[in-house]
């Protein structure tokens, strides 16, 4: 029996994984959560075989949750879920130890064979996630596409700098630099057109 933690700010997707993967597998479903915050403190409390977390949700998203799970769970077991998957994130996932991508969109049954792989120590990256994430037709840097995040969800550049943990001139010059690239007059346009363009 492989038990599982299962974040997902998708009430509808969290709530039909959590009633379907336990039928097409031995997996039980020990809690679940709806932002990144939940989801630290859920794996933590609960200490599943393997945490099962969204790539993109409010607040702290999924690899922010990954990252500090793992500072307290180095041994942690993850499989991301995503619609996207940009090289970026791709690599910073990989570099958290995340073991596991697989779409949103996958069958789950074949999200629970995945899971049985993980627990027994394999890794997997669905083909699909994988091709998405070679085509990059991305111009900003990671850096760049941290900041715009962070003006999406509302934050100024003082609370970005703060975030990030940088200083706020450097902040101003990423926006800078992502305003050029993407040929926008103001930060917030930046953060739109990256996110219609699937750069976020």
């Amino acid at each position: 029996m492989t038990t599982i933690v299962l974040a997902d700010d998708e009430v509808l997707l969290r709530k039909a994984l959590a009633a379907l993967l336990p039928l097409e597998g031995d997996v039980t479903v020990l809690a679940e959560a709806q932002d990144g915050e939940t989801a630290i403190a859920a794996t933590l409390r609960h200490r599943p075989d393997v945490l099962v977390i969204d790539l993109e949700m409010p607040g702290v998203d999924g690899l922010g949750a990954v990252a500090e799970i793992r500072r307290a769970r180095p041994e942690q077991v993850v499989l991301m879920l995503t619609r996207h998957a940009r090289p970026g994130v791709l690599r910073k996932a990989l570099k958290l130890g995340v073991q596991g991508f697989v779409s949103k969109s996958a069958e789950p049954a074949h999200i629970t064979s995945v899971i049985t792989a993980l627990q027994a120590g394999k890794r997997w990256i669905d083909p699909d996630v994988s091709a998405l994430a070679v085509i990059d037709d991305c111009p900003l840097t990671d850096r760049e596409l941290d900041v715009l995040r962070e003006t999406g969800e509302g934050y100024s550049v003082v609370d970005i700098a703060a975030r990030l943990h940088l200083a706020q001139g450097t902040v101003r010059n990423y926006l800078s630099n992502a305003m050029q690239k993407t040929q926008t007059h103001t930060r917030h346009e930046a953060a739109r057109y990256a996110r219609e363009h699937d750069w976020l």
